[in-house]
């Protein structure tokens, strides 16, 4: 049974800081792309950013420069560092596995809310 188990999130002064954590349960942690994703009231869900098996990370546009993806393999753990948060960061974050080998079935956290204020 694999679990993403999110953690981090809370209210935060625009300026701040908050680092998020996802723990993986199982054996798919390893073989996946890590991801975290956002959704704020009454928008799609998007991503904020990635990190795959190799160590590269990708960013969305919005958050580069101020946040940073890191994963610790021998712990099954993704990070996400935020920096510099502004109000428009207020979102539910999820974290999200997905497996570059088979089984490709993609799995997701509960979600933690970051909420910024001004």
């Amino acid at each position: 049974q694999v679990q993403l188990v999110e953690s981090g999130g809370g209210l935060v002064q625009a300026g701040g800081s908050l680092t998020l954590s996802c723990a993986a349960s199982g054996s798919i942690f390893s073989r996946s792309t890590m991801g975290w994703y956002r959704q704020a009231p009454g928008k799609q869900r998007e991503l904020v950013a990635y990190v795959n098996t190799g160590v590269n990370t990708n960013y969305a546009d919005s958050v580069k420069g101020r946040f940073t993806i890191s994963r610790d393999n021998a712990k099954n753990t993704v990070y996400l560092r935020m920096n510099s948060l502004k109000p428009e960061d207020t979102a539910v974050y999820y974290c999200n596995a997905d497996p570059s080998t088979w089984p490709y079935n993609t799995y997701w956290g509960q979600g933690t809310q970051v909420t910024v204020s001004s």
